[in-house]
């Protein structure tokens, strides 16, 4: 018989997810504090609305190329912050993540996480 009320460990550890989609998110976090590294650019800013999920957002601009380009780099920003985020980022903050011009979408995969987690440690602090 199983419990209906409890979550298993690996889900309650497991912070969640939810993605910006108001251009008022955007700016919000574009106001509060910035960490860059050589692949993207972290905006971050903690909501102080009592809601314990990650929020999180991906841009680039036209710079990083044409459609084509911007959502491959897109594409690896998302993948990057599903790794990372979830054990990394904090609680009731939101992230946005600003793809920078032909590093994005061409940086090997492992060293593009770890710029993620290197901005997120430099914006905390060390953890």
């Amino acid at each position: 018989m199983t419990d209906l009320g409890s979550t298993p460990p690996a889900a309650s550890s497991c912070l969640q997810l939810v993605t910006l989609s108001k251009r008022a998110q955007f700016l919000a976090a574009a106001r509060a504090r910035r960490q860059g590294t050589k692949s993207l650019v972290l905006q971050a800013r903690f909501r102080d609305d009592g809601d314990p999920t990650i929020g999180v957002g991906y841009t680039c601009s036209k710079k990083v190329g044409n459609a084509v380009a911007r959502n491959r780099a897109k594409r690896r920003l998302r993948e990057a912050a599903r790794d990372v985020l979830p054990s990394k980022g904090l609680p009731g903050w939101d992230y946005v993540l600003i793809g920078k011009r032909e590093i994005t979408a061409s940086r090997p995969f492992s060293e593009l996480k770890g710029d993620l987690t290197y901005a997120l440690k430099k914006l905390h602090g060390a953890r």
